[in-house]
């Protein structure tokens, strides 16, 4: 076995370990070993993937093992950063993800709600009406989604307005006292 096959196969236990921890509840320790996988993964010879038939892939090129290993790993990054509310991270992880396969629905879902847990809701808006037509099956989870993040901001815009409204009304009575 030769040192990339060795390294690869420590990468795929790293990831099972947190895939365990996930289900368990124990974010902390599957992103630590997500983390894992993602470093012996990453440092494994490229030169060496011709040699093990898995070279990575380039614009146009058939996607390799180890592209697909890399999107899970991403992907399931995410999760974690998602489930703990860290919205930047999940939105950074999604990004890795559909950098190496636009179509994921899943990373598009979780940058999408980080997006809007960020009040970017204009971005979040647009990918989930991208979901909605590439990816039908989940219309109504997109739709209750989207829903609920528009109830948020009609909140938050009434907030703004009644701020605003006393701001102007305090305004008009110092003036009107002068």
């Amino acid at each position: 076995m030769s040192t990339n096959d060795e390294k690869f196969e420590i990468a795929k236990k790293q990831k099972d370990t947190g895939d365990v921890a996930f289900k368990e509840g124990k974010l902390k320790e599957a992103l630590a070993a997500y983390h894992g996988a993602l470093m012996y993964a990453q440092g494994l010879d490229k030169n060496a993937f011709k040699s093990m038939g898995m070279e990575p892939a380039e614009a146009g090129k058939e996607k390799t093992e180890v592209d697909e290993f890399l999107e899970k790993i991403y992907n399931n990054m995410s999760a974690c950063h998602m489930k703990a509310g860290n919205w930047k991270r999940t939105q950074e992880t999604a990004e890795k993800v559909l950098a190496k396969n636009e179509t994921n629905y899943k990373a598009m879902y979780r940058k999408a709600k980080a997006l809007a847990e960020q009040g970017y809701l204009e971005r979040a808006y647009k990918l989930f009406a991208e979901l909605k037509t590439k990816n039908p099956s989940e219309v109504s989870l997109y739709d209750q989604e989207l829903a609920r993040y528009k109830a948020i901001d009609a909140q938050r815009e009434k907030a703004n307005n009644a701020k605003l409204k006393g701001f102007l009304n305090k305004a008009e009575k110092k003036t009107a006292e002068a």
